[in-house]
């Protein structure tokens, strides 16, 4: 295991292919940092000589990778939903942001939008609270029947001018 700027890299893999194992990085990006390095696409880590992994080190150093490039992108989709834009609110609500359709096939967008970024409100409305039904009045037990349905009748009205 080769390790290079905090990321251990596999030595018996292709170039390309150890070179995806960076975040931003993947395997297109890593035939491109071959080609201008003049390392062959197919020759692996484990085969590069000292003076070729300072070469990938400094090129690989000059990029945005890692924990900087992350940053970046969380910095970009706070930058979006703190204007307002269309794109912040797709990533608010957690749908596809460029262009997808949302009536079906949104699945993989939900889970990957929540990753990034938590929603800060919640969707449920409270419920209305309903009339008291009739039987949890509570009535006095030392007056007479009579007084007692007074109440009653008077909350069953206001219930009946509700509805």
């Amino acid at each position: 295991m080769l390790h290079l700027l905090g990321v251990n890299l596999p030595d018996r893999k292709k170039v390309p292919v150890s070179l995806s194992y960076f975040f931003g990085v993947g395997r297109k990006l890593g035939e491109q940092i071959c080609h201008q390095l003049s390392i062959h696409p197919a020759c692996k880590l484990q085969d590069l000589t000292d003076a070729q992994i300072n070469q990938l080190g400094e090129l690989l150093n000059k990029m945005t990778l890692e924990g900087d490039l992350k940053r970046e992108i969380k910095n970009r989709v706070l930058h979006h939903r703190q204007i307002g834009t269309v794109t912040g609110k797709k990533f608010e609500l957690g749908l596809p942001v460029r262009g997808q359709r949302t009536r079906t096939n949104a699945r993989t967008a939900n889970k990957l939008n929540r990753r990034w970024l938590a929603k800060d409100y919640s969707t449920m409305t409270a419920p209305r609270p309903l009339p008291t039904p009739l039987a949890t009045i509570p009535a006095p037990h030392h007056m007479p029947l009579a007084a007692r349905a007074m109440p009653v009748m008077a909350h069953m009205l206001n219930f009946l001018k509700r509805v």
